[in-house]
């Protein structure tokens, strides 16, 4: 999005400000809806290192803050004012019973603002790091319905279904981790412990140039941890990880080809997609039922994911929906959105009900994903077995092979 700065005249006044826009065209039509006659339209200049400095240490403090204290706060809130505390009693009320001190800060800082006559919304606008977009336009809803409960409560359950997906996915990796982790742990210390006693037994019975290549090739190996070369290799693949990383963070081509791979990757890109479609499904539903317009929604909804590809597409809808194309068409166009998740934006389109088919289809997704991580965990155990019994049955076989054939090697 780009910052427009504007100069126009609405309802006889003067007016200047700022829009954000996709581009001077779409800027333009924004000004015409809030009946501004333009008088001037140009491009935004870019702030000052200053300014994003203060920015920085305006929100330093909102680091380290983790998602379940987040969530514990939404709940509360949403508690208290469904039961008709005002918002400023709610907001005191939590501060005492907070005991997470950064969470705590928030709080305060919060009831300072709205204290000083501050829209709640903008009170929780200012903190982007701990709440996001999609909160804090859910609030902005409520508070212009008159119904800021029941879209705090839509915030808890988006909230909790967000937590859901990330603790599905960590209990799916887990156990294949800790396994793989295992193998290789032992592996490794069979290699420098176990296996130079096989080296130093072969070697005093003159049977070093005589074992089978298998074994020779786990003795190279164990040489090679124990020297310098271990080492080397370590701190090389931690910097290889490290470079990786980087180029992932500050190369836009990389980064596309690595999400692309993740999407793509045997079972777990299944796994990704259902987990991001079930993400943003949700969000454009709650946010089309709030009221929020669609171009926005769907700008809201690339917050909901990092992976570039599925960012990307949802620009191009965007764009799309801002030239006049039909949503299912552009849906249709996104190859990372699967033809049922197309289809069934069509039924909601053709028959005005779009925000429930998004939480259908939010829902569809969700028991996909569900699915897809039952049979994730019980497809994955057997593998790991086989890989750890291949891996370190492998090693013995190989290392005790030439001690049942003694006799033939001697001779």
């Amino acid at each position: 999005m780009i910052n427009f700065q504007y100069k126009g005249i609405s309802l006889g006044k003067y007016v200047e400000g700022e829009i954000e826009a996709l581009n001077n065209a779409e800027a333009a039509d924004k000004l015409k809806h809030q009946k501004i006659i333009i008088t001037k339209l140009i491009k935004a200049k870019k702030k000052k290192k200053e300014d994003k400095k203060k920015e920085k240490i305006s929100f330093s403090f909102g680091t380290g803050i983790k998602p379940k204290e987040i969530l514990i706060f939404c709940k509360q809130f949403a508690t208290m004012q469904r039961a008709g505390l005002p918002v400023l009693n709610t907001l005191n009320m939590l501060e005492e019973q907070t005991t997470a001190p950064n969470m705590k800060k928030i709080i305060v800082t919060i009831r300072k603002d709205l204290e000083s006559g501050n829209a709640l919304s903008k009170c929780f606008g200012k903190h982007p790091k701990i709440f996001d977009t999609v909160v804090v336009n859910l609030i902005k809803a409520g508070e212009a319905s008159g119904k800021l409960d029941s879209f705090l409560e839509k915030i808890v359950s988006s909230l909790e279904k967000r937590e859901k997906i990330k603790s599905q996915i960590k209990s799916a990796l887990f156990y294949p981790a800790v396994l793989f982790t295992v193998a290789i742990l032992v592996t490794i210390f069979m290699l420098i412990n176990v296996v130079p006693t096989f080296v130093e037994m072969y070697g005093n019975m003159g049977l070093a140039d005589k074992l089978p290549n298998s074994t020779k090739i786990i003795m190279s190996a164990s040489e090679f941890l124990r020297s310098a070369g271990g080492i080397y290799s370590f701190f090389g693949l931690a910097l290889l990880a490290y470079v990786f990383r980087y180029l992932v963070k500050t190369k836009y081509e990389v980064r596309k080809a690595y999400h692309k791979f993740l999407l793509k990757m045997p079972v777990f890109g299944n796994l990704i997609q259902k987990s991001i479609l079930a993400k943003v499904s949700l969000v454009l539903g709650n946010l089309n039922q709030a009221g929020v317009e669609l171009i926005e929604s769907l700008d809201i909804a690339k917050s909901v994911t990092t992976n570039t590809i599925v960012v990307e597409a949802l620009e191009n809808i965007k764009k799309g929906v801002f030239s006049g194309e039909t949503l299912t068409k552009l849906f249709f166009k996104e190859k990372v959105f699967p033809s049922t998740f197309s289809q069934l934006i069509a039924v909601g389109e053709q028959t005005g009900s779009l925000d429930e088919m998004y939480n259908s289809v939010a829902k569809y997704y969700e028991e996909e994903f569900d699915g897809a991580v039952a049979n994730l965990a019980s497809l994955i155990e057997p593998i790991m077995i086989v890989f750890m019994g291949i891996t370190i049955g492998g090693l013995m076989v190989a290392m005790y092979a030439p001690i049942m054939s003694v006799g033939e090697l001697i001779q």
